[in-house]
């Protein structure tokens, strides 16, 4: 299902930039009997309802044109949250010099999260904990994200 994200991203970002926001990801998830396609967006000053709707309205006929998803699905339009995960390059990039917390698919010294400040990203991130840096390559770690608040 992730193409069918990719494909999404790639469609709708220029028309929900000119909404006056920024795209941060897509994803395309199924729960239960239904599959939900999941439009993150973001601005400095927040995500207000107002932005959710005129962005919604602005990407239906984008996607209903193009048809990259086979079935039916309900389209959401939300913020990423004040937890917001880390999944694309950009995201990383954006990061770079905050705080940001790894969790690990297995368990070093009895621990599978970490918290530091993100120094670098290649596709594995290089964090400052306590002053050391750490890097943790890329397959290890199952999530990444950052706390934000505006």
């Amino acid at each position: 299902m992730a193409s069918i994200a990719d494909k999404v991203y790639d469609l709708v970002k220029d028309t929900v930039e000119s909404c006056g926001v920024t795209l941060w990801d897509v994803r395309f998830v199924k729960e239960g009997a239904s599959h939900y396609l999941r439009i993150f967006i973001d601005k400095p000053e927040g995500i207000s309802i107002n932005d959710c709707t005129d962005v919604s309205h602005a990407i239906d006929p984008v996607i209903d044109e193009a048809d990259p998803i086979d079935g039916s699905y309900y389209l959401e339009v939300c913020s990423p949250g004040i937890d917001r995960e880390l999944s694309r390059p950009h995201h990383f990039e954006f990061a770079v010099g905050k705080e940001i917390t790894v969790k690990l698919f297995k368990a070093i010294d009895g621990k599978k999260e970490f918290t530091g400040t993100l120094k670098s990203y290649d596709g594995g991130v290089t964090l400052v904990i306590d002053g050391k840096e750490t890097t943790f390559e890329k397959g290890t770690f199952s999530k990444a994200y950052i706390f934000e608040t505006v």
